[in-house]
Order: structure tokens, then sequence, then C-alpha cells
């Protein structure tokens, strides 16, 4: 164990928080992780995974479960709007082969493995006033509670209050100028990989999430809407897959008030170096939050854990520890956040679809190189 971290504060118990957990105990560091929701809930159908990410859970040491309760296939096959095969992404060669899970299964299995690893779990609570010196950090805790910790792990996601503790001038996230809509769905048989549906008005994909299901996301370049009511929400997204056939115009003609659609806006910014100060480090969407055209978000947010814990077992003071840190991940999560927002410029200016997908091998054949 790094002998100047032998405690630490997790404020966020998504993807990122929780790998931190689980790296760290590993270390017999002493962690406690808090979360504001009290029942620790996530949201979502389902989430993408690329061939890195899959490397990623198997270092973290969950790919066994996620591909038991998860989808793996080959690549991204890319289709017309017939639905005819026009292209293939291939995963890179020497990693899994990519594919999908339900976000409510990966949560269950980050959680149990956080829980088992003897992290403390505190629902319910944030970080009212974080104060920090050269020998720690001072806590004070929504419930009237204090600690001190070696070292704080922002992972808080796209609207971080830590980011905003230690980076008060930073930029806000924006909106990009696309929405997104999902849908969770049956798998035909014939999706048995991630397809991409292009060259209409809106870009339209498929990622099996397990054996019996898939989600189907949509981009909508425009204005940013207002929340719809859930009644409307069949009818309007029905209208957007207008002009679509084969398995698409299938799910299409499915749609009923029953279906279950969640629409979202797609928001990210650039937050420059370095992502901590002091002894507060900030990682996941905290620190380098993307919109989801790569699928790497939940990639990058645990090698941002793998990373750390490397960097904790090589030793010295925490400032170099996190310099480390920070020469290692910058390069890398600023090519998965400007791709992504470079394929989304591309969907909403109507870029040909070989442009687009050009830029999703390329990164993901950088993505493929060692952690």
């Amino acid at each position: 164990m790094n002998e100047s971290v032998k405690s630490a504060l997790i404020v966020g118990g998504g993807i990122a928080g929780m790998s931190a957990a689980i790296e760290m105990r590993r270390q017999e560091i002493a962690v406690d992780l808090i979360d504001l929701d009290p029942e620790w809930r996530v949201y979502g159908a389902g989430i993408s995974i690329t061939s890195p990410t899959l490397r990623a859970f198997a270092q973290l040491g969950i790919l066994d479960e996620v591909e038991a309760q998860g989808f793996t296939g080959n690549g991204i096959r890319i289709c017309d709007v017939d639905g005819s095969a026009v292209d293939e992404v291939a995963d890179p060669r020497g990693l899994p082969g990519s594919g999908g899970i339900m976000r409510p299964a990966l949560h269950k299995i980050l959680g149990d493995r956080t829980v088992r690893s003897g992290a403390t779990v505190r629902l319910g609570i944030t970080v009212d006033h974080l104060e920090q010196d050269d020998n720690g950090v001072r806590i004070a805790f929504s419930d009237g509670s204090v600690g001190r910790y070696d070292l704080v792990i922002g992972a808080d996601g796209l609207f971080s209050k830590v980011r905003q503790f230690i980076l008060p001038d930073a930029s806000v996230p924006e909106y990009t100028g696309q929405m997104v809509w999902r849908l969770f769905a049956d798998r035909p048989a014939a999706i048995d990989r991630r397809h991409f549906f292009l060259g209409g008005r809106v870009k339209i994909g498929l990622a099996p999430v397990s054996q019996q299901s898939l989600y189907l996301f949509l981009l909508e370049n425009c204005p940013r809407r207002e929340i719809l009511p859930d009644a409307e929400l069949p009818g309007v997204m029905a209208t957007l897959m207008g002009g679509y056939g084969g398995v698409i115009g299938e799910l299409r003609s499915s749609l009923s008030v029953s279906s279950p659609i969640v629409v979202r806006p797609l928001e990210a910014f650039l937050l420059p170096t370095p992502w901590y100060r002091g002894r507060t480090l900030l990682i996941g969407d905290a620190a380098h939050p993307t919109t989801p055209q790569l699928a790497s978000g939940a990639g990058m947010a645990v090698e941002d854990a793998l990373v750390l814990g490397q960097e904790l077992r090589r030793g010295t003071g925490v400032s170099e520890v996190l310099s480390r840190f920070m020469r290692r991940r910058a390069e890398r999560c600023r090519l998965v956040v400007e791709s992504s927002l470079e394929i989304g410029r591309l969907e909403r200016t109507g870029a040909p679809p070989a442009a687009q997908t050009q830029v999703v091998a390329d990164a993901l054949r950088v993505l493929a190189e060692p952690i």
C-alpha cells in the first residue's frame, strides 16, 4: 500500500466511483464511498461496450460476470436505411469482442463487488464543504458528520459538485445539438453484434445487451427539447424513425404507449488538465464527460480507477502519484472526448457514413493500445 494514502473518500457511486473503490481496497486503503441517492439507483436501459472497455473489466476482475449477464459479439455492422449491410468496423485484434449490458446489471455487479471489498458505503449524503492542507482533506458532510482523508476522489459525474469545490472557474457542460432517444426491446436473432444504421435524417444504432434484449439509440439533431409527456414519446420517436426499413422498421411498428423510451440531451465539455488540486482528484465523467458516439465513457471511467491504483502501488507522495496519473490519462481521455464530439459534428452536418465510421475506427485503434 502507498504509505501516503491510507484512507480515501469517493464521492459518487457510479461506474467510476465503484471501480475506484474496488481497486483501492485491493491495497487495503480504507475507503468511504458516498452517493446522494439513498437507494443507490441507476438510470437508463443499456450500455454499449467496446473491446478496450471489456479489457478494463477484465483487469478489474468482473469480465466473467459481464459476459454472463451481457452480450458480446464482433465489431460493428454498418447498414443503410433499408437495413442492408454496407461496411464493418472490426474489433481490434487481441482484445475481447465488443458488446453491451443492461445498466442495472452492470451497476449490481460493481455494487456487489464494492460491498464485498470492505468499502464503507453511505447513501443519501453528499459533501457540503471541503478543506485541504498538506497532510489531508477535511470533509463536512450534508448529514452533519465530518471526516478526514488522505485522498478524495470526485466521481460524481457530469455536474460534479467536487469539481465546483476544487475548480470553481471550470466550464460547465454544454448542449451539443443532439438529443438521444433510447428504446429497450427484444433482440432479434439477426442482431448478433452492434449495428449502426446511417443515411437517413437521423442516426440509429442497435446494441445487444443480453441474449434476450437490445437497446436502440437514435440521435436527433435539433435545438434542446423540453421534456415531453410519456404518452407522446412513442409517436414522436416513430416519426423520427421514418424512412428506415428492415429491423428498424419492425421496431418502429412495435412502438406503443408501453414502450420503455428515454430521451436525454447530450452534454459535454473538455476540462483542462490537471484534474486535481492538492489531494482531490476528479475521475470519470467529473473529469472528462463525453457523448456516447464512441461508447467509451464507461471504459475510460474504469481505466481511470485502474491507472490510479497502479500509480498508488508505485508509491511516493500524493502529488507525484496524481501527476503520474495525469501523464497517463490526459491524452487518452482527450481523444475520446474530441473524437466523440467530432462524430457528433459529422452526424449533424450530414457527412457521408464512411467519414463518420472512419473516426470511430481510428479512435478504437488507438484505444486498443495498452492503457
